[in-house]
């Protein structure tokens, strides 16, 4: 079920939004392979009619399931937009869509919750990426060599035995 705002509730007060929006509802177009949205959204909003508008301000909170860049452990993201703030003109060119006397949100909610999304998500900042030996040691994969075992090469150094 959408994210609706009656238009006649707000005549005369201000009206609060509270809840959840599932996953399915909030219909995110996800392209990228290590984000995935299988939690709702928790929303705690506030609507109020404007002259020729209306103002919608709140917390909007989902905990993405993300895949980390560099290696490829699962791990939460907590996305949370404490001050997210939207404007529905009612009237002029931009105006929203008004249904049966109801405007619906979450074309909206879900343009500003992709903008955030994280573009290159890491389970923590230090991360040192995929493990490539059993024993835990990672292999540097600096230009010179160094660190490395006289059994062990770089791809650098792989790439430099290219004749081209």
């Amino acid at each position: 079920m959408p994210l609706l705002i009656n238009l006649r509730h707000l005549e005369n007060k201000v009206v609060q939004l509270g809840g959840e929006l599932s996953a399915e509802d909030l219909d995110l177009d996800v392209h990228d392979e290590l984000v995935h949205v299988k939690r709702p959204l928790r929303y705690n909003l506030e609507a109020e009619k404007m002259e020729t508008g209306v103002l919608v301000r709140g917390e909007l909170r989902i905990v993405l399931d993300c895949e980390c860049a560099r290696c490829l452990k699962p791990f939460p993201f907590p996305l949370e937009l404490d001050e997210w703030v939207c404007h529905l003109p009612l009237e002029g060119d931009e105006k929203v869509p008004i249904i049966s006397d109801c405007v619906d949100l979450t074309p909206f909610v879900r343009e500003d919750i992709l903008l955030e999304f994280p573009q290159h998500p890491l389970c923590r900042p230090e991360c040192g990426g995929l493990q490539t030996k059993p024993g835990g040691k990672r292999i540097d994969s600096d230009s010179s060599g160094a660190g490395q075992t006289n059994n062990e090469s770089s791809a650098w150094a792989e790439l430099n035995k290219l004749k081209l």
